[in-house]
């Protein structure tokens, strides 16, 4: 008995060393993101082996406008409010969906915030079935942790970094120089709207040559864009730092 007691204290004893341990590293990695890129990430690495790894770092004062109002009116609306969760778009995705009839999510509503996005593309992996539901509670953690240390601004500013916008490709400088031939500055309000529209399959919907999901999207994106560009809050967000 003594020794089964001896046992059980000592997995608790690695249990807890472990978590303390992954906590403390994690800790200190987000709060080195908050200035420092990413020097890579698992989807990045997973990516690499059959596509190769084409990626450009800029900074919040090289990402154009247009990109990053964009990519809020087409991913994220209520992203310069929320804490990192948008509830009112979760609670729509778990609402049960009657026979014969598709619910519909409305442009920049969908249940994933940008936010939460980062946190997967950064810290987490790709995955669907199980995996998707094991990366849910460390997708909590890193999500409220990054909206409290980082901040709105860093946030987007990693997304439009680390995001996948190709085969291989990542973030909107690469983008912009494979599609378009010129630095993501220089993007137009049309073009940095078809980058984003290539979201969530860049691998099948591109610019160039433009995909049927690409054209029939990107000028709702454009719509959206001069729908909510007044917001206050939004153009507090997008101002320089």
């Amino acid at each position: 008995m003594a020794e089964k007691k001896s046992f059980w204290k000592k997995c608790r004893s690695i249990i807890w060393r472990t978590t303390v341990f992954l906590f403390l590293s994690s800790l200190a990695y987000i709060i080195i993101c908050r200035w420092v890129m990413p020097p890579i990430t698992i989807t990045q690495i997973a990516n690499s082996f059959s596509y190769g790894l084409k990626r450009d770092y800029i900074s919040w004062d090289q990402l154009p406008y247009n990109i990053k109002l964009a990519a809020i009116a087409s991913e994220d609306q209520t992203f310069p409010d929320h804490s990192g969760f948008d509830w009112d778009a979760i609670e729509r995705s778990m609402k049960p969906k009657k026979k014969g009839k598709k619910t519909k999510i409305p442009l920049g509503g969908g249940a994933s915030t940008i936010t939460q996005q980062t946190a997967k593309n950064v810290f987490l992996w790709q995955a669907g079935g199980v995996g998707r539901y094991i990366r849910k509670i460390p997708e909590l953690y890193f999500t409220k942790m990054i909206e409290w240390i980082w901040g709105k601004q860093r946030i987007l500013e990693v997304y439009l970094n680390i995001i996948e916008t190709g085969p291989g490709i990542f973030g909107v400088e690469a983008a912009s120089q494979k599609y378009f031939g010129k630095p993501a500055a220089k993007l137009s309000r049309a073009e940095a709207a078809m980058i984003i529209a290539s979201l969530p399959n860049p691998k099948k919907f591109t610019p160039k040559p433009m995909s049927r999901r690409v054209s029939w999207r990107y000028p709702q994106i454009l719509k959206q864009m001069q729908n909510i560009e007044d917001d206050a809050d939004l153009q507090q967000l997008l101002k320089s730092k």
